[in-house]
């Protein structure tokens, strides 16, 4: 009787195994690609030219890095070597200053910048002249509380994570209100629901990717507006950890000419990349203070030769990649 005791133990401790090794598999994939390789750093705490207060977002136009001061209220720009160029904004509410400005988008020549302090998105000329406003405090349609990021689409039509109200809203270049995305002002980790989104991008042929925050995900939409999948953790319902695939808090997102999604995953101190259909492909960075770590990347976007630049938010500065060959 002891040995048949022994061997169902045994039997369970295997079928416990193969179950474990079978979920692992599943639910955490291995790398698909090399990787990518620290180019350089530049940045440091302050509020001198090229130093940060709290830096937020960052864009890619015509050669130059548009990166958002949060802090200091400015927008600073700087070549493709982390040398500074020039600064816009000042901490304020009028026209060209700046309230927390958060993550950047560069369209048709024209800088969006989400003001998670203003509750609006502005536009800047690439030298820094303030053009419009688009939105204002509120939960109605085309209001904003504490907008994180925006998506320009080719024909002018924005997309913006809305946080506080929870949702992402589709407007026309005009500011005027299309749809949304997620039900105002109410939590869910449904499908097409919404925990605090903090960023928006747009991929070649239209998906709109979400990072939705604290749900710890990103979920994609097609251009009419259907849920197409979602990501990070098992089943995508909210479970955060430390595994290739999963995340622990989005807070940025930004797509390359292939379609890839690059994710800033805050708390597991990298970002992530993933086909356009999820697939996990590798990661960048790990925790730390020194070359080619980070603390807290906050935002990340992606050049046309595959070069990758991160916001590295707890270390004051910005981080440069490239991907291994």
């Amino acid at each position: 009787m002891r040995r048949w005791s022994i061997r169902i133990v045994g039997g369970a401790a295997l079928l416990a195994g193969a179950a474990f090794a079978a979920g692992w598999l599943a639910f955490v994939p291995s790398a698909r690609e090399p990787g990518y390789a620290f180019v350089a750093a530049w940045g440091g705490r302050g509020g001198a030219p090229g130093r940060f207060n709290d830096p937020t977002g960052i864009a890619l136009a015509d050669g130059e890095i548009f990166v958002a001061d949060a802090r200091n209220g400015r927008i600073q720009v700087f070549d493709r070597a982390g040398r500074y160029k020039r600064q816009f904004g000042k901490p304020g509410a009028g026209p060209g200053a700046l309230g927390r400005p958060m993550n950047l988008t560069v369209a048709g020549g024209e800088l969006y910048v989400a003001e998670y302090w203003n509750d609006r998105v502005q536009v800047f000329a690439l030298d820094g002249t303030p053009l419009r406003i688009i939105g204002g405090p509120g939960r109605g349609p085309g209001r904003f509380d504490a907008p994180g990021g925006v998506a320009v689409a080719a024909n002018g039509d924005l997309y913006v994570a809305d946080f506080h109200n929870q949702r992402v809203q589709h407007l026309r270049a005009d500011g005027s209100f299309v749809r949304q995305f997620g039900r105002t002002g109410e939590i869910g980790i449904a499908g097409g629901r919404f925990n605090y989104p903090t960023d928006v991008a747009l991929g070649p042929g239209g998906a709109l990717y979400v990072a939705d925050g604290y749900n710890d995900r990103i979920q994609a939409f097609g251009a009419d507006g259907r849920l197409l999948r979602k990501w990070g953790g098992p089943f995508a319902m909210n479970i955060h950890g430390p595994f290739r695939g999963w995340f622990a808090t989005v807070t940025g997102v930004a797509t390359d000419k292939a379609g890839n999604v690059f994710v800033a995953d805050f708390y597991n101190h990298r970002v992530q990349k993933f086909a356009a259909d999820g697939t996990y492909l590798t990661s960048i960075g790990a925790a730390g203070t020194g070359p080619g770590r980070f603390t807290y990347p906050i935002a990340v976007a992606v050049a046309d030769d595959g070069a990758v630049f991160v916001v590295d938010y707890g270390n004051s500065r910005v981080q440069a990649w490239r991907p291994r060959r």
